[in-house]
């Protein structure tokens, strides 16, 4: 098992908690929790491998992927009451979850001849479009729609990996390097609290 491998699976795991942990907010029952822990888990790269027309679809072509989440459904179950305080240690697995969802994304969609820009867009629909849809589903506002600078964070270390791609490096460095820079650029918004301008009227108007 490579080591790109192993922080995917655990960033799989970190997400599925996520989602079994707002769905047990929400009251939902057993089926409920697996239902948004999976897309919170897979969503992202379901979609991708859907819009890039990618088969096997990721968790169809691994089932470690399932039994990750299943995983995660259960120590959710257990341990609720341990898991949800950790706010620090989880929000450590989801940066590095993203940051690595990311980058596999932009890779495949580079591994299927796509435009970079297109490429760093499935990168980016890898990574968040699962809490996307854990959030539609729960009836909530994405949190990347309105807080915090996240999808962001995932374009610059897109952006990165890309550029890094014109230089003679190799390319586990040029992963860790590009993975490096979404957790950076994650936790320093997060600390200071920054966020993107909202439009809150015309630019032009008086």
């Amino acid at each position: 098992m490579s080591i790109i491998y192993a922080i995917d699976i655990a960033g799989t795991f970190a997400f599925a908690i996520s989602g079994a942990l707002v769905a047990m907010k929400k009251d939902f029952d057993v089926f409920g929790v697996i239902i948004i822990a999976f897309v919170t888990a897979v969503g992202g790269g379901m979609i991708r491998d859907v819009l890039i027309n990618a088969h096997p679809i990721n968790w169809i072509g691994d089932i470690n992927y399932i039994w990750t989440i299943l995983t995660a459904v259960g120590v959710t179950f257990l341990f609720r009451s341990k898991i949800a305080p950790l706010r620090k240690t989880m929000f450590l697995f989801d940066t590095i979850g993203i940051s690595v969802f990311t980058l596999l994304g932009l890779q495949k969609g580079l591994s299927y001849e796509l435009h970079p820009f297109v490429a760093l867009v499935m990168g980016m629909v890898s990574a968040v479009f699962g809490g996307v849809i854990r959030d539609v589903l729960t009836r909530k506002v994405p949190l990347i729609f309105k807080k915090e600078i996240y999808a962001s964070a995932c374009l610059a270390g897109g952006v990165i990996y890309l550029i890094l791609g014109n230089f003679n490096l190799n390319e586990d460095l040029r992963f860790i390097l590009s993975a490096a820079a979404i957790i950076i650029i994650r936790t320093v918004v997060v600390k200071y609290e920054l966020e993107l301008p909202k439009i809150k009227k015309d630019i032009l108007g008086k």
